[in-house]
């Protein structure tokens, strides 16, 4: 590819990373660090079919607008679900990360799920393509996790990463800057949301929105009993009286309201390392299990792992940006981007 021949100067200034994440997006641009980090939400007039907001703004509108204004998630379980607001959405934040410079076409690394599709790659090059990219390279999110994270992954030994995002948990172990084992799983923090919703609309009969559950989780969910009870106050409608009511709910019942969500990841974590060979799992042993990810910022979910596997386990210097930070790196590092992009 005539990419890889030319200077490392035409990498400089224009050139970005993109982690397209299906609760965040965050934009990462070379010498300038982290440009853009925004909910991937992309707000709609149905009626002129205009774009009102993107990001931070559209999250605000959650729950909120008027019937002729739709807040859309273009994302679904790390891949494009809407491919239209998608393009729109990655245009808006290039634009953003390029000072609202008109006319520049930058070469953008973008980080995928494991086990995506050769149909979802194609159409994951083909928005970022058209929302003016010059080239467009696709990069496991796990492996962009681990070089982000700042594990070995040239040496030959075992480095093993969960990287817990939005839409999907990614699995892998990594020896020599090559994936050994992947898994991806379609369960992560959105669906930990979910649960809360459902489970406080089954036990309270109380109907609450998806900011009030993330809030709950980031508050007090957990996946392993904490050191001092919590608890917090939350309104919703209560679905008998249809009226706003305000109810107490404790740390306990949220851990209930996860535990299958959490027992997803576990289950797949245990399956990843029963499929490892033996001389990368002896090295897993001794140099444990790093998490990254917003998923990973659970309140001890790092302790729960470790006693269901008896392996180390520890949670990355700066979980929510690991995949941008590794994107970063692979746009100062030509040689190794060549080594780790998937066809």
């Amino acid at each position: 590819m005539a990419f890889w021949s030319r200077s490392l100067l035409s990498l400089f200034s224009n050139d970005l990373g993109i982690d397209l994440g299906t609760a965040n997006t965050i934009v990462f641009a070379l010498g300038k660090g982290i440009v853009v980090n925004e909910p991937s939400i992309v707000a709609v007039n149905q009626k002129t079919g205009k774009v009102e907001a993107v990001g931070h703004e559209a999250k605000e509108m959650l729950g909120r607008t008027p019937g002729n204004i739709l807040a859309i998630r273009p994302m679904k379980d790390g891949v494009i679900a809407d491919f239209e607001h998608t393009e729109r959405m990655l245009e808006y934040f290039i634009h953003r990360a390029h000072n609202r410079r008109m006319g520049v076409r930058p070469r953008i690394v973008i980080g995928v799920p494991s086990e995506i599709t050769q149909v979802e790659k194609r159409a994951v090059r083909d928005s970022v393509a058209r929302a003016k990219a010059s080239e467009v390279f696709l990069v496991e999110q796990a492996m962009m996790a681990a070089i982000g994270a700042g594990l070995p992954i040239t040496e030959p030994t075992g480095n093993m990463i969960i990287d817990i995002g939005g839409g999907t948990t990614d699995i892998a172990v990594i020896s020599m800057a090559g994936i050994v084992y992947s898994r991806s799983v379609r369960v992560a923090g959105n669906e930990c949301d979910e649960a809360i919703i459902q489970y406080i609309k089954r036990k309270h009969n109380l109907l609450i929105g998806e900011r009030t559950a993330e809030e709950i989780k980031i508050k007090i969910g957990s996946a392993f009993p904490l050191d001092e009870e919590q608890s917090m106050e939350i309104r919703g409608r209560d679905l008998v009286d249809g009226i706003p009511k305000t109810i107490t709910i404790s740390d306990e019942e949220i851990r209930e309201a996860l535990a299958e969500t959490v027992q997803v990841i576990i289950d797949a974590t245990r399956i990843a390392l029963e499929q490892v060979p033996p001389e990368l799992a002896a090295d897993i042993g001794d140099r444990g299990i790093i998490l990254a990810g917003g998923g990973s910022l659970l309140k001890n979910l790092d302790k729960r792992l470790r006693e269901e596997t008896g392996l180390p386990v520890a949670v990355a210097e700066e979980p929510l940006a690991s995949v941008a930070l590794g994107i970063g790196r692979l746009l100062s590092d030509i040689d190794l981007l060549r080594k780790v992009c998937v066809d």
